[in-house]
């Protein structure tokens, strides 16, 4: 049966199919619905203090066995960073979900964005590969927030779902009851349990090697690995190949949406699976294509990380201010000659 769902909302019924365990968060605009159903739901719940105790409750929870979760926005996501980075050091399982405005700071609290980009990549110090998905549908909102439980839970490090003040507050009818997804389930030894060492030190078997740097390097070479290797099972994009076009649209969330009517003038490519970077098919997808133009709410930073990818410049169509519309983007694609 179909139900009438906010993005929010999806997000929620996502993860209680995904069977979390433990939500832990702090009221945020535009992510706040997420709150908030969450705590009508059967799930164990804090409204924590803060969001620095938020994503410490949900490591914690890891750790004691529970699936967990955490959502927020983009002064939330920097408030976060010290603890996603010690989850990526200490391998814990959890979900952050990132329902963007505009910044920085409290910048524009109602309006959407997509500026948060390369903080999910580079947030945190330190070297670490996370892993990333953006869905741009009520329905998908739904369908990847258990792929983000899956992903954690196969790759033993945070996962973080990324979506947007127009996709958190939009309303689809869906059916949730039709849409077939595995879930993943690991073997977990709650905390206290077994001879697990847990810190943010560079630790071999619960020992520190903070001054051995071939350690290090091994270490860092075997996390990567292990990231990349989980993320080939979740290769999410859409590719719509337009023959006779020489011009290729990327773009990903909302901005996806909007260009959709130009798929009978455009190819267009849209990554689901933002980090690790889609590589192998954004390259295949280019190398057909004389143009290629990223349209993005910010200010390039998808663009920088595809130029870096494909070794050659790229052109932007950069959207500001919180909102997006068909015509000026098609106005910009003009300008551009395209």
């Amino acid at each position: 049966m179909k139900k009438l769902l906010q993005g929010n909302e999806a997000i929620v019924e996502g993860a209680i199919k995904a069977g979390i365990g433990f939500f832990a968060a702090y009221p945020i605009t535009p992510a706040s619905e997420i709150m908030h159903t969450m705590a009508k739901k059967n799930v164990e719940f804090v409204h924590a203090e803060d969001e620095i105790a938020s994503i410490s409750m949900v490591i914690g929870a890891s750790l004691a066995g529970a699936k967990s979760m955490t959502s927020t926005s983009g002064p939330g996501m920097s408030l976060k960073q010290e603890g996603i980075g010690l989850a990526h050091m200490m391998e814990i399982p959890t979900v952050i979900v990132n329902v963007q405005r505009v910044g920085p700071s409290t910048g524009m609290p109602t309006l959407p964005s997509q500026a948060d980009i390369l903080q999910t990549k580079y947030g945190s110090h330190g070297d670490y590969y996370p892993i990333v998905f953006y869905p741009n549908s009520v329905e998908e909102c739904y369908r990847y927030a258990i792929e983000a439980f899956n992903a954690a839970e196969e790759s033993l490090s945070p996962v973080t779902l990324l979506s947007d003040g127009f996709i958190g507050h939009l309303y689809e009818n869906i059916d949730i009851d039709n849409i077939d997804i595995k879930i993943v389930n690991r073997k977990r030894e709650p905390f206290g349990k077994g001879n697990r060492h847990f810190t943010g030190l560079v630790s071999e078997y619960g020992i520190p090697k903070t001054k051995d740097p071939a350690y290090y390097r091994r270490w860092l070479k075997e996390m990567k690995e292990k990231i990349d290797n989980t993320a080939k099972n979740y290769n999410f994009h859409e590719y719509n190949k337009k023959e006779n076009s020489d011009t290729l649209l990327i773009a990903y969330g909302i901005t996806s949406r909007v260009i959709a009517p130009l798929k009978d003038k455009y190819s267009i490519f849209r990554p689901i699976r933002i980090f690790p970077i889609l590589d192998n098919e954004l390259i295949e997808a280019a190398k057909n294509h004389k143009n290629i133009v990223v349209i993005e709410m910010n200010d390039g930073q998808y663009k920088g990380e595809i130029e870096k990818l494909l070794k050659k410049d790229i052109h932007l169509i950069d959207i500001q201010g919180g909102s997006i519309s068909l015509k000026e983007i098609e106005c910009r694609l003009k300008q551009l000659g395209v």
